[in-house]
């Protein structure tokens, strides 16, 4: 037998319906919001991640997915969605249609890690991002929406964390300070954490090794100047206006290399250690970076599975996309009517199933059982020559018979009760 690779998943039956929920609040939220959705390539040449993300950065370092295609270029599966996007700005040259530019994306990511609850090898993001606008509000917008999101899943217990790394000046004078400060602490850090010292110093806040050790390191906020000051105290004051609660964590840098200014996480404590459930913040250089002119941006992106292991914690429920109708038909002749009577059921908008099993009636009501269907018709011989059709209540066996002309009526009134 062959088996799915590890680190994938199948999804279907009931755990669809926890992804179509998403998925339709995600639809919801970007109209509301006036996003444009943009759909790239699931494979992107490896430079774009490796100038964008970072060399040094665990992403490109241990968990991209590249390999040299049959013309001996260098291809990644895209680890991330921000990237690619910006590519996209800058080569369809979505700068000229005026600024702000706002999209969304929905699709797979791929990391190679090592997998674990919420965290696969094969990922799920949605994402939301503004090019064009370096004002506060622009950040301000994407937290919103992402809370807006959050709420329109019904999910609670979450928690906004904001921090700003400052501009790439404030972050050279705060590399120096945390040099300093790791310096007689290089020889007790672990071995990644002794690379990343010397090629890109902030990744030493990331670990989740010496965590006690970068609890105590300098933080950003001490080493901003004045103007990445005022952005933050900016936003800051929307949020409050708008009521969101905030903490700020001063130590928070993300793990990507393009942010700037802004970073952020919403975190949930309804899934223990593996709290985060969106990440974000300012990238005003990536822009420039994939080969386009200077464009200030801000975006956020959220992991579907984890916000599936969400719902289910909370246990908050969803819509099925279990069937109000299964239509279990004796014989032929039978199928036919069947058949009618489903097109006039859906054209009414209700979901009908119909059994296109040969069997017989006691074997197609436990498959009817096993659908979920709420109704089952029952067609056979004397049904057909009556004009009649058997509705059987599934939640209570109760069962009735009525006119076919008539039918869809009273399975309209019917599934308002059943």
């Amino acid at each position: 037998m062959i088996t799915r690779i590890k680190g994938t998943q199948d999804i279907s039956f009931d755990s669809i319906d926890y992804w179509q929920y998403i998925e339709e609040a995600i639809r919801k939220i970007t109209r509301q919001y006036s996003y444009t959705e943009i759909r790239t390539p699931v494979f992107e040449a490896t430079e774009l991640f490796k100038r964008s993300v970072g060399e040094s950065t665990d992403v490109v370092q241990k968990e991209m997915y590249t390999f040299d295609d049959k013309g001996g270029r260098s291809i990644t599966l895209r680890p991330e969605g921000t990237a690619s996007v910006a590519r996209a700005f800058v080569e369809n040259s979505f700068i000229n249609l005026g600024s702000p530019t706002k999209l969304y994306y929905v699709g797979p990511m791929f990391r190679y890690e090592k997998p674990q609850a919420g965290r696969l090898r094969q990922f799920h993001q949605f994402g939301a991002e503004i090019l064009g606008s370096e004002s506060a509000l622009a950040d301000f917008e994407i937290i919103e929406m992402a809370y807006s999101f959050l709420k329109e899943l019904r999910i609670g217990n979450t928690r906004l964390f904001i921090n700003s790394i400052g501009c790439p000046t404030c972050r050279e004078k705060y590399k120096e300070a945390l040099r300093a400060y790791y310096s007689e602490k290089v020889t007790t850090l672990c071995e990644d954490c002794r690379r990343r010292y010397d090629t890109n110093v902030m990744r030493l806040l990331d670990c989740k090794i010496d965590k006690e050790i970068a609890g105590n390191a300098p933080m950003t906020l001490d080493f901003l100047d004045d103007d990445c000051k005022e952005h933050f105290e900016e936003l800051k004051m929307y949020l409050e206006r708008a009521n969101i609660d905030y903490d700020i964590d001063g130590h928070m840098v993300r793990g990507l290399d393009y942010y700037s200014r802004t970073a952020f996480e919403i975190k949930s404590s309804s899934l223990g250690s593996q709290d985060q459930i969106v990440g974000g913040g300012r990238y005003d250089g990536l822009v420039e970076i994939v080969g386009g002119k200077h464009c200030p941006a801000v975006g956020f992106a959220t992991g579907i599975e984890r916000i599936v292991m969400l719902l289910k914690s909370e246990e908050i429920s969803i819509s099925s996309s279990k069937p109000d109708v299964a239509i279990l038909a004796t014989g032929k002749n039978e199928a036919i009517v069947g058949f009618e009577y489903a097109r006039r059921l859906r054209k009414a908008g209700i979901s009908t199933y119909v059994d296109v099993m040969e069997r017989n009636i006691r074997n197609k009501m436990k498959h009817a059982s096993r659908t979920g269907a709420r109704i089952s018709l029952i067609i056979g011989g004397e049904e057909i020559e009556k004009g009649i059709v058997t509705v059987r209540i599934m939640r209570d066996g109760s069962q009735y018979r009525v006119n076919g002309d008539y039918m869809t009526n009273y399975i309209v009134d019917k599934l308002r009760n059943a």
